[in-house]
């Protein structure tokens, strides 16, 4: 569906999309998540994420950790795709969106209709300042990728190689090597970057993060940062690999 698609939902607040989900989250939904529980993003990350900030945590019962009953007690600054369900959002080349109407949770009364636009969904949830803020972390993966080109001989280095070994590292939940960028990326208190409002921290975390960037010599730390940032903010891994 594109915005000018007709699409309403009736939210009926039962909780059961709060449920065995796996909810990928963008540094940006970090910080408003952390800022909703009124604590510091690091805490975020170690009470309400795994992966080392990228996915949202659920309980042993299937349960998001943030549901107390019914009740989302991170509601003001829940993730974007908590905001745009029931619709997902699909990433193409280049940033491209493409809206689709997701299956209701089992056994929710929600009501969709088409009495409205996604547009007007999307303005109601709150959702163009993470698409914004999503925007300009985008930025960064392209940042990484020219560094790795200054960096790497791909004439004598496998391409598919390198870039295999990066999603392997980016997406394990164990056993990965630490990574100061991915570190930097969810937690902007490791760069001193943490301000009064989202705004602010974001500004200040993109300026650091670029510094950081340009001055890391491993390639394959920045890479394997370069493929978390895209996954969380909903591209495929390619998108760290550009063209190549």
């Amino acid at each position: 569906m594109e915005r000018s698609s007709r699409f309403s939902y009736q939210c009926m607040a039962c909780g059961r999309c709060c449920r065995d989900k796996v909810i990928t989250l963008s540094p940006y939904d970090v910080i408003r998540i952390a800022e909703a529980a009124g604590i510091a993003p690091g805490a975020a990350v170690e009470r309400y994420t795994i992966r080392r900030g990228s996915i949202l945590r659920f309980a042993e019962g299937g349960a998001c950790v943030a549901l107390e009953a019914a009740h989302c007690t991170v509601h003001r600054g829940r993730p974007l795709a908590c905001r745009l369900y029931p619709l997902g959002l699909e990433r193409g080349p280049g940033g491209a969106e493409n809206f689709v109407r997701l299956e209701s949770a089992p056994g929710s009364p929600g009501v969709y209709g088409k009495s409205g636009s996604v547009q007007a969904f999307l303005e109601g949830q709150g959702v163009e300042e993470y698409l914004a803020a999503n925007a300009r972390y985008r930025l960064l993966v392209l940042l990484m990728r020219a560094r790795i080109e200054t960096l790497v001989d791909f004439e004598t280095i496998e391409p598919r190689e390198f870039w295999r070994r990066a999603t392997r590292e980016a997406l394990a939940e164990s056993n990965f090597d630490p990574n100061p960028l991915i570190n930097a990326l969810f937690d902007p208190e490791r760069l001193g970057c943490l301000r009064h409002t989202a705004a602010a921290t974001v500004d200040a975390r993109l300026h650091a993060l670029e510094r950081r960037i340009l001055a890391k010599d491993d390639p394959d730390v920045i890479a394997a940062a370069a493929t978390m940032l895209a996954v969380s903010l909903g591209y495929s891994p390619a998108e760290a690999i550009g063209s190549r």
